[in-house]
């Protein structure tokens, strides 16, 4: 299943079932959501979003890949979302870039080896691209898919891409190394990327440029992400994806970007997102949807917690480690004697 590695990479155990092996016999979890939780436990800046805290604080991005898999996640993904030259040159840290993501690969690998799980390696939009910057973006993405070959991923995610070109561009760097591929992008909230293609068409390029898993991830809801895709399923042959944000976006505002609070005075992104955060019942419902639209690689994105993979997980009937504690309200004073137990979710895994 897997491509050439580079010399120096060393798996981490050849006899595990690949990214693709898993998702031709069943959906793969993906956490994602590392920037906002490392943001609210207090060790990251929201605004710059550079994830700093790889080096300043390895034990919490430990921590936090931990409890992801204690949730449910299938997949530990190296923390270098934004860990490119680009982000790090806004900081002026452009000095830590290599032992950053270098870092990061060997806490998400060191976590991956202990539980079992698959190891991913990460790229993400840039936020210059443009067909001038094109050699400049390629360059920065061949040197943090180098850094994630040496570590010895299964697969790398390319993500959040605003520009489709952007995305074909990580792909087809992705694809180079002989790893799989996972590319999902930003539909331009009604529309598809900044080209005008629609979802599905990008999707489409995206398959024809070599990648194994397309879809879309970030900025969309749930309820804004759902309608597109039955849409993606039906126009590629290869497994979709879907990470909405675990926000309540709507028609009128389809994106966390464009959520509005009247009573706050300033727009809520990115850190008075409070309110509108989804609850558990809702994620399940939307893992139900994506689920039976014919989505096999489904996730959570910027706002995610462990009981939000809870119960991505428990509505596709597994019982994660996390599960022991799910909640039982007929345990509860206030209910006692009450037959009653909340779940968030119904099994899909018996309509399969």
């Amino acid at each position: 299943m897997q491509g050439p590695r580079n010399d120096t990479a060393t798996a981490i155990d050849d006899k595990r079932p690949g990214l693709l092996e898993r998702l031709a016999s069943g959906a793969v979890i993906c956490a994602e959501g590392y920037l906002f939780e490392c943001e609210r436990r207090g060790y990251l800046q929201a605004g710059a979003y550079v994830p700093e805290v790889v080096l300043e604080h390895p034990e919490v991005v430990t921590q936090l890949h931990r409890d992801f898999v204690h949730a449910g996640s299938d997949v530990v993904e190296a923390f270098t979302y934004y860990a490119h030259r680009e982000k790090l040159r806004v900081i002026d840290r452009e000095d830590v870039l290599e032992p950053l993501n270098r870092q990061a690969l060997e806490i998400a690998k060191a976590v991956a080896e202990e539980s079992g799980t698959l190891l991913a390696g990460n790229i993400s939009n840039t936020n210059i691209y443009t067909p001038d910057t094109h050699d400049e973006v390629r360059k920065m993405f061949v040197e943090q898919v180098g850094w994630a070959v040496e570590a010895g991923v299964d697969y790398i995610i390319g993500e959040t891409f605003g520009a489709g070109a952007e995305a074909i561009l990580a792909c087809e760097v992705i694809k180079e190394t002989g790893l799989p591929a996972v590319v999902t992008f930003v539909p331009d909230f009604d529309r598809g990327p900044t080209e005008g293609w629609t979802a599905a068409e990008t999707c489409v390029r995206l398959e024809d440029a070599g990648a194994d898993v397309v879809g879309l991830n970030c900025c969309l809801g749930p309820d804004t992400m759902y309608p597109y895709l039955a849409p993606i399923v039906r126009s590629v042959s290869v497994p979709v994806a879907a990470l909405p944000v675990p926000y309540r976006t709507h028609y009128r505002e389809p994106a966390m970007q464009t959520l509005t609070d009247d009573r706050l005075g300033v727009r809520p992104f990115p850190v008075a997102l409070d309110p509108f955060t989804c609850n558990r019942f809702e994620i399940a419902e939307f893992t139900r949807l994506a689920y039976d639209a014919g989505v096999r690689y489904i996730g959570l994105c910027c706002g995610a917690g462990p009981h939000h993979i809870r119960a991505v997980a428990e509505t596709l009937g597994r019982t994660p480690p996390a599960s022991r504690y799910s909640a039982d309200i007929s345990k509860h004073y206030h209910y006692a004697g009450e037959a009653l137990r909340y779940s968030p979710v119904t099994d899909v895994a018996s309509r399969s």
